[in-house]
C-alpha cells in the first residue's frame, strides 16, 4: 500500500509541475497552448538543422498578438535608416508568425513575414453587409472613412519599402539569394485584396505562400479546401514565434506522418540532451545525498536513534 501511495504521490507531483510550467508559459506568452512543435522543414537554414533557426522537431513559444501587437516584416528589418532596421528573429530579418491558412482549421503554418500590405486609398462600400464594392477590393479588416471595419481598397502602402499609394505592389529584396531562382526574391503586380502579410518559408527558395498572385513563378500554398492562400489577415495569426527550444518536439513527430522530416542530427542531439539531463539529475541526487549525510543535524539524529535502540535492547 505504501508503495502504491508513493507512486500516486510522485505522479501527482509530476502533473502539478507540468501544470505550473504550462501556466507559467501561458502567463509569459499570452497563448494557450503556449508552444508548438515544428512539423516541416520549410524554415530550415541548414540541411542538418542548427540552433537559432526553426527546424523540424523544435518547440517554439507562441507570443500572442495581444502581447506582440506590432509584427515586423523582412522589408522593414532590411530598410536602411528605418525604424526597425536590423530587426531579426530566427536567423533572418523580420518576424516569424504562426497562422491559419485563410483562417481555416487545418494545421497552422509557421513562416516569415516578408511584406505587409496596408490600405491607403479607400472608398466606402456600396453595401457593407453584402461586401459589395463599386470599385476596389473588399477588405473586412481595414477601417473605412466612416470609422467602421470593412472598406473597399483602391491603393496600398508597403511599410519598409518606397511603395506608397499604389494599386499594385512591386518590390525587389536586394541581397536575398534564391537557389534556382536567378531573379531573387521579388513581388510583382501584387494586389493583396485585403490588408495582410506576404509570407515565406526560409527554406522555400523564395516561393512565397501567396503564390503567383504575388510573383508569377511562385507555386505557393493552398488551404484545406484547395484554395490559394491569401494575404494573411491579422485575425488569422495564431501568434508570433518566440524563443526556440531545439529537438524536444522530435518525440511527438516520431509517431506522426512527419517523422521523416526530422534530421539525423536532431535525433542525435535529442539523445545527447536526454543523457545529459539524466546525468545531471543523477549528480544532483548524489551530491544532495552526500550533503545530507554530512549535515550535523543528520549526524545528531542518527546518534540519537542509535542510543534509543541501545536503550531498548
Amino acid at each position: 500500500m505504501a508503495t502504491a501511495l508513493g507512486w500516486i504521490r510522485e505522479a501527482m507531483l509530476a502533473i502539478g509541475l507540468i501544470l505550473l510550467l504550462v501556466i507559467g508559459l501561458w502567463a509569459v506568452t499570452g497563448s494557450l497552448p503556449p508552444m508548438v512543435v515544428v512539423e516541416s522543414s520549410s524554415m530550415m537554414h541548414d540541411e542538418e538543422g542548427e540552433v537559432g533557426a526553426i527546424d523540424p522537431g523544435d518547440l517554439v513559444l507562441v507570443m500572442s498578438t495581444d502581447r506582440r501587437t506590432r509584427i515586423i516584416s523582412m522589408a522593414e528589418g532590411m530598410e536602411e535608416g528605418g525604424l526597425y532596421e536590423g530587426w531579426e528573429s530566427h536567423g533572418n530579418w523580420g518576424d516569424v508568425i504562426i497562422y491559419r491558412k485563410n483562417g481555416g482549421s487545418d494545421t497552422p503554418v509557421i513562416h516569415r513575414v516578408i511584406l505587409e500590405a496596408v490600405a491607403n486609398g479607400t472608398v466606402t462600400p456600396s453595401d457593407r453587409d453584402r461586401q459589395l464594392c463599386s470599385e476596389g477590393s473588399w477588405d473586412p479588416i481595414s477601417i473605412d472613412a466612416d470609422g467602421k471595419a470593412g472598406t473597399c481598397v483602391l491603393t496600398w502602402d508597403a511599410p519598409g519599402t518606397t511603395v506608397r499609394n499604389q494599386p499594385h505592389i512591386n518590390w525587389s529584396f536586394e541581397g536575398v539569394d534564391c537557389p534556382s531562382n536567378p531573379h531573387g526574391l521579388m513581388v510583382q503586380e501584387w494586389d493583396p485584396g485585403h490588408a495582410g502579410y506576404l509570407t515565406l518559408g526560409d527554406h522555400n527558395r523564395c516561393d512565397v505562400d501567396q503564390g503567383n498572385t504575388a510573383y508569377p513563378l511562385a507555386g505557393g500554398l493552398t488551404d484545406e479546401n484547395g484554395d490559394r492562400v491569401q494575404a494573411v489577415q491579422i485575425d488569422w495569426v495564431v501568434g508570433v514565434a518566440g524563443a526556440e527550444i531545439p529537438w524536444l518536439g522530435t518525440v511527438k513527430l516520431a509517431a506522426s506522418s512527419n517523422a521523416a522530416e526530422v534530421t539525423g542530427h536532431s535525433w542525435r542531439m535529442l539523445g545527447v540532451s536526454a543523457i545529459s539531463l539524466l546525468a545531471v539529475t543523477f549528480l544532483i541526487e548524489q551530491g544532495t545525498e552526500k550533503l545530507l549525510i554530512g549535515a550535523p543535524e543528520i549526524a545528531q539524529a542518527t546518534l540519537e536513534e542509535s542510543k534509543k535502540s541501545d536503550e531498548e535492547e
